[in-house]
């Protein structure tokens, strides 16, 4: 299991954008949360198996079809065994 925490830049919020990354999360089997930032950035954490989280941050780079993607920062951490995928507030 991997853990990845991700910080989406770009036209990211008021797209679904978040609605979309959970919905995508759970078909790869993806665990962890998902929310907007208050500096117009979407963030997100994501455990799984390294083939899951490499498609869900692939998933990440274009995001829905309202979505203008400028960048994705992504930071290794160590996994916490989250279970579900939360949209946040």
């Amino acid at each position: 299991m991997i853990r990845r925490h991700l910080v989406v830049r770009g036209m990211v919020q008021g797209v679904g954008y978040r609605w979309s990354l959970s919905r995508e999360a759970r078909r790869l089997g993806v665990h962890g949360w998902v929310r907007n930032r208050l500096d117009g950035t979407v963030e997100a954490v994501a455990e799984g198996s390294e083939d899951a989280v490499a498609a869900l941050v692939a998933w990440c780079r274009s995001g829905p079809g309202g979505a203008q993607v400028t960048g994705v920062d992504i930071t290794d951490e160590v996994p916490e065994g989250l279970t579900g995928f939360a949209i946040e507030p």
